[in-house]
C-alpha cells in the first residue's frame, strides 16, 4: 500500500512538472507576434522555474525540453505551412520538419533548465547564473550549424523603444539577459515569501535596478538620436509592395505583367529627386543580368522615373557544364545603367540550399522544389551618388553580423528586400519584422523594408516602425529617411556582451568551487 501511495505521489509530481513546463512554453509563445505581447516575456519562465524545484539535472533537461517544444512549435508553426504549400511536401512531412527543428532548438532550453538545477546546488546564486546561461545558450543557438536566431527572447520587446536601445551595446542578448533575470527574481521572491514569509528586498532591488538602468539608457539614447536627426540630410523613399501571388510569379506568361504592376505603382508615386525606389526580393522574376525584353522593360522604367531603383532578381553564372545560381539585388541609376549587384551571402538552409547534402542525400530529394543557390562573397554596399546602401535579402535581416559588416563599410542606409509570400497569413511576417527592427538600433541607421506581400516598413534609428503596410495588399509606402553617422559599441565590437557572460559564468564557477574546497578543508 505504501509503495502504491509513493508511486502515486511521484506521478502527481511528474504531472505537475509537465503542466508547469507546458504553461511556460505557452507563455513564451504568447510573448511574440502576432498572437502575443512582449510584456508576457517578463514572467513567462516563472512556471518553468517552479517545475524545476526538487529536480535532478536530468529531470530538469526533460522539463526544459518540454517547454522548448511547446514554445518553438508555436512560434514556428508556419514552417509546416511553407513546406506543404510551397515545398511540395505532404502536410504530415511538413509537420515532421517542424517538430524536428523544434526538437533541435529545444535542446538549448533543456540545457538551460538542467543548468539551473545543477548550478543551484551548494549555494550558487540563480539570479546571476540563470541569465548568464540563457545568453550563452542563445548565442550558441544563433551561431551553430549556420545559426538560427529566429525570435531570440529579447526580440519580444521590439515594440518597447525605451527597452531595446541597449541593443546598440549588447545586441539582443542584453535584453534577453534582463528578461531572464527578472523572471528568476520573481520566482525567487515568491518562493522565499511562501517558504518564510519574508521578501528578498535585495534581489528585488537588483532586478529593478537593471530594468531601470536599461530604460533610463533608452530614454537618453532616444533623445540623443532625435537630436542627431534634426537637420540631418534626408531623402524620400518609395517601397513598392506588388503583392504578386507566389504560385504565378515564376510563370513566364505572368512575368511581363508583374513588371508592369511594379512599373505602374512606381511611376504613380515617385519620390522626390534624389530619392530611391525599392522593389522586393525577386520582384523581377527572371535573370535580369542577361539581355531580354523583360530586362529592357525594367531599364526603361528607371529611365522614365529618373530615379534610382533597387530591386531583387536571380542571377546565374556558368561554371563549366553547370550553372551557379544566386539570389541577387541590382541597383540601377536614373539613366538605367547598372550601378552594382549584391549576391545574398547568408542563404536559408533547406530553402535556398541543402546543408550536408553529401551526407544526407534523401533530404535533398525532399526539398528539390525549393532551390539550391550559391552564396555571395561578402556584404558589400551598393553605391549611388554619395550614398552607400547595405542590402539585406530576406533572411539576412535577422542576422546582426550582416548589418554590422555594412556599418563598418560606411553604409548610410540599410535596405531589407524580402518575399514573405511564402509565409502566407501566418505569424511569420510579423516575427520577421520584429527582428529586422533591431538592425536599425544596433547600427543607428534608418532601415527600409520592401516585402512582396508585406510587411513593408520604414524603421528609424531607434528601432521604431515609423510607417508600415498591411499584408497581402498591393500598395506603395512613401516616406523620408535621414542619414546620420552614429558610432555604436555593438557595431564596433559585436557580441562582446555574450562573451563576457561566458567568461563571467566560468569565473563564478571557479570561485565557487574554490570556496567549497576551502570550506571543506576548514571543517
Amino acid at each position: 500500500m505504501q509503495s502504491i501511495l509513493g508511486s502515486s505521489k511521484i506521478d502527481c509530481v511528474s504531472l505537475k512538472r509537465v503542466l508547469l513546463a507546458v504553461l511556460a512554453g505557452c507563455l513564451l509563445f504568447f510573448s511574440f507576434p502576432k498572437f502575443g505581447n512582449g510584456l508576457v516575456a517578463w514572467f513567462a519562465l516563472v512556471p518553468l522555474f517552479y517545475a524545476l524545484k526538487s529536480s535532478t539535472p536530468a529531470e530538469g533537461f526533460r522539463t526544459g525540453f518540454i517547454t522548448g517544444m511547446v514554445a518553438n512549435s508555436g512560434i514556428l508553426y508556419w514552417i509546416s505551412y511553407v513546406a506543404a504549400q510551397y515545398g511540395g511536401l505532404p502536410l504530415y512531412v511538413g509537420v515532421a520538419v517542424l517538430l524536428l527543428l523544434a526538437a533541435y532548438l529545444s535542446i538549448y532550453t533543456g540545457l538551460f533548465a538542467a543548468g539551473v538545477v545543477f548550478f543551484r546546488k551548494d549555494g550558487r546564486d540563480s539570479l546571476l547564473v540563470a541569465p548568464l546561461m540563457w545568453v550563452i545558450l542563445e548565442f550558441a543557438r544563433s551561431h551553430f550549424f549556420t545559426g538560427f536566431p529566429w525570435e531570440n527572447l529579447g526580440y519580444s520587446q521590439y515594440l518597447f523603444a525605451s527597452v531595446i536601445q541597449i541593443a546598440d551595446i549588447t545586441g539582443v542578448y542584453g535584453i534577453s539577459f534582463a528578461i531572464v533575470l527578472v523572471n528568476m527574481a520573481i520566482f525567487t521572491i515568491l518562493e522565499e515569501r511562501r517558504a518564510t514569509g519574508r521578501i528578498l528586498v535585495g534581489k528585488l532591488l537588483i532586478a529593478f535596478a537593471v530594468v531601470l538602468l536599461i530604460v533610463s539608457y533608452g530614454y537618453f539614447r532616444i533623445a540623443d538620436i532625435k537630436d542627431s536627426l534634426t537637420g540631418a540630410p534626408a531623402a524620400e523613399v518609395v517601397l513598392v509592395q506588388g503583392n504578386i501571388d507566389q504560385n504565378s510569379k515564376w510563370n513566364p506568361r505572368y512575368q511581363s505583367e508583374t513588371i508592369d504592376i511594379y512599373a505602374g505603382l512606381s511611376l504613380g508615386s515617385l519620390p522626390a529627386q534624389g530619392g530611391l525606389i525599392v522593389w522586393p526580393e525577386t520582384a523581377a522574376p527572371f535573370f535580369f543580368g542577361y539581355p531580354s525584353p523583360l530586362q529592357k522593360k525594367v531599364i526603361a522604367l528607371a529611365q522614365a522615373a529618373e530615379r534610382t531603383l533597387l530591386f531583387g532578381s536571380p542571377h546565374y553564372e556558368q561554371e563549366g557544364a553547370l550553372a551557379a545560381y544566386m539570389n541577387s539585388a541590382y541597383l540601377l541609376e536614373p539613366g538605367g545603367a547598372v550601378a552594382g549587384r549584391y549576391d545574398k551571402v547568408h542563404l536559408v538552409p533547406y530553402g535556398e540550399y541543402v546543408p550536408l547534402k553529401r551526407f544526407f542525400p534523401f533530404i535533398g530529394k525532399l526539398v528539390t522544389g525549393i532551390g539550391d543557390f550559391r552564396s555571395g562573397n561578402d556584404f558589400v554596399p551598393l553605391v549611388t551618388g554619395k550614398r552607400r546602401l547595405g542590402v539585406l535579402i530576406c533572411y539576412e535581416g535577422i542576422f546582426p553580423e550582416a548589418a554590422r559588416a555594412y556599418k563598418k563599410r560606411g553604409t548610410d542606409l540599410l535596405v531589407n528586400i524580402t518575399n514573405d509570400a511564402w509565409f502566407g497569413k501566418t505569424s511569420a511576417p510579423y516575427q520577421h519584422l520584429s527582428m529586422t527592427a533591431f538592425r536599425a538600433v544596433e547600427t543607428r541607421l534608418y532601415l527600409v523594408r520592401a516585402a512582396n506581400t508585406g510587411i513593408s516598413a520604414i524603421i528609424g534609428p531607434t528601432g521604431s516602425v515609423n510607417s508600415r503596410t498591411a499584408i497581402f495588399t498591393r500598395t506603395v509606402l512613401k516616406g523620408e529617411v535621414k542619414y546620420i553617422d552614429k558610432k555604436t559599441f555593438y557595431a564596433a565590437y559585436g557580441d562582446a556582451f555574450a562573451y563576457i557572460c561566458g567568461i563571467t559564468l566560468i569565473a563564478y564557477e571557479i570561485i565557487t568551487r574554490r570556496r567549497m574546497r576551502h570550506a571543506r578543508r576548514n571543517k
